[in-house]
């Protein structure tokens, strides 16, 4: 479960970003778009929250953000050596962030344990890490590492609570990798559970790009085939059923008509799957005034058919398994309808039984003015003047209870909306 999310200096966010998940007392669609975390805790917390605001404004780059800090945890110990380079993007547009650390910050619950966890890093170096627990809600400092640049010297503390060989552990961990990630390679138990929550509950997704293999791979199953017809027809798409066919990747199926100077890049993504199977998806349709069906190639359907098929796999996981799902552009390539529905189930307390949360960019006002969210629920993002994002909620302009958000956002009563100027020849 996610409580807040900061980011400072990464691509277009120079200050301190921070997305709360954090319910207010409002009573609004307190039943279906919040939950109360277990005690000692008892704190109220939101099953989404939806990010406003124009193109260019940062709202894909707080995606990527949380994407590089779970990459970065991810591979930090075991793809890199020491003296290589860390991938990360400072803000630059300004002559003192380029040289100044990219932060990250996440705060959550995991198996009752609510952590706080951190790190910040140049292009050459770790240069902070903090984690601190609080179990029975009494705050814990594990461990916190910090480099002195100007001294070119790092200091390194360990809690009473921390365990673990804590001298081989720091002996292990370069300069250019986080001790986090290099103490759970390391198989220290106490940390396990922590890199679970990045590894097991946390899910980033291009809505634009995602590609619809994993709910074709589930098809294979007679049983999980059965729950994504159920989804789409949920959804209005009708169909009767899905049709499933493994078919072997063979090479001659590929490179027909390619010129040669492409077969060795065909040849280089077949290796790993030539003499596989895969499975080939049609959709089944009735046909109208008949018991019929026609099996229609997956080409053959919409653009909007296509999208819900592919996230409708990870729309099932996600709520079966709680995860907190980070999208970018939900709304790509379908109805607002369509958006709506998919933001209904993460809504309803009889689906979402185990609390998973959505976090997502979109374009799409409609959903503001269709009782779908909470004002607490609802983010903005615009850049100021020097051409950093912003991120700011709509609680910040304090709107009446029942006040048309889509018109008053539209009319940039709350800001993060573009400016359209006159194009001269």
């Amino acid at each position: 479960m996610l409580i807040e999310f900061s980011v400072t200096n990464f691509r277009s966010f120079r200050e301190t970003q921070t997305i709360s998940m954090v319910a207010s007392t409002a009573s609004e669609l307190r039943e279906n778009n919040t939950f109360v975390l277990p005690e000692p805790s008892n704190q109220r917390l939101l099953r989404s929250a939806v990010i406003y605001g124009p193109n260019a404004s940062g709202k894909s780059n707080l995606i990527k953000a949380i994407n590089f800090m779970q990459h970065f945890l991810w591979t930090s110990f075991k793809d890199s050596q020491e003296g290589e380079s860390i991938n990360v993007e400072p803000f630059r547009l300004d002559v003192n962030s380029p040289d100044q650390p990219c932060e990250f910050e996440v705060m959550f619950i995991q198996e009752g344990v609510r952590y706080q966890y951190g790190f910040s890093v140049t292009k050459t170096r770790v240069t902070s890490e903090w984690l601190i627990a609080y179990p029975g809600g009494r705050a814990q400092r594990w461990f916190e590492r910090t480099y002195d640049q100007k001294n070119e010297e790092e200091t390194w503390y360990f809690g009473s609570k921390f365990k673990g060989n804590k001298n081989v552990l720091q002996e292990a961990t370069r300069s250019n990798a986080l001790f986090f990630s290099t103490a759970v390679q390391l198989n220290n138990e106490q940390l396990k559970p922590v890199y679970k929550w990045f590894q097991e509950k946390l899910r980033v997704i291009n809505a634009r790009n995602i590609n619809d293999n994993y709910s074709k791979k589930l098809c294979i199953s007679e049983d999980e085939r059965e729950k994504i017809v159920n989804f789409l027809n949920s959804a209005d798409i009708s169909i009767t059923g899905v049709d499933v066919k493994m078919e072997k990747v063979e090479r001659d199926n590929y490179v027909s008509g390619v010129p040669q100077n492409l077969l060795p890049f065909i040849d280089e993504i077949l290796k790993s799957k030539e003499g596989k199977e895969y499975p080939k998806i049609r959709l089944l349709h009735s046909i109208a005034g008949t018991s019929e069906k026609v099996a229609l190639n997956f080409r053959d359907e919409s653009d909007g058919t296509k999208r819900l098929f592919a996230l409708a796999g990870p729309w099932l996981d996600v709520l079966k398994n709680a995860h907190v799902i980070f999208v970018d552009e939900l709304n790509a390539s379908m109805h607002p309808l369509m958006t709506g529905f998919l933001v209904s189930l993460i809504h309803n307390p009889r689906i979402n039984k185990n609390n998973a949360q959505l976090i997502f960019s979109t374009h799409d006002t409609t959903l503001l003015d269709n009782e779908i969210f909470r004002r607490d629920q609802i983010w903005f993002m615009e850049k100021d003047k020097d051409n950093a994002t912003k991120l700011y909620p709509l609680t910040d302009f304090t709107p009446r209870k029942g006040e048309a958000l889509e018109k008053g956002y539209l009319k940039g009563r709350y800001g993060a909306i573009p400016f359209i100027g006159e194009l001269h020849y």
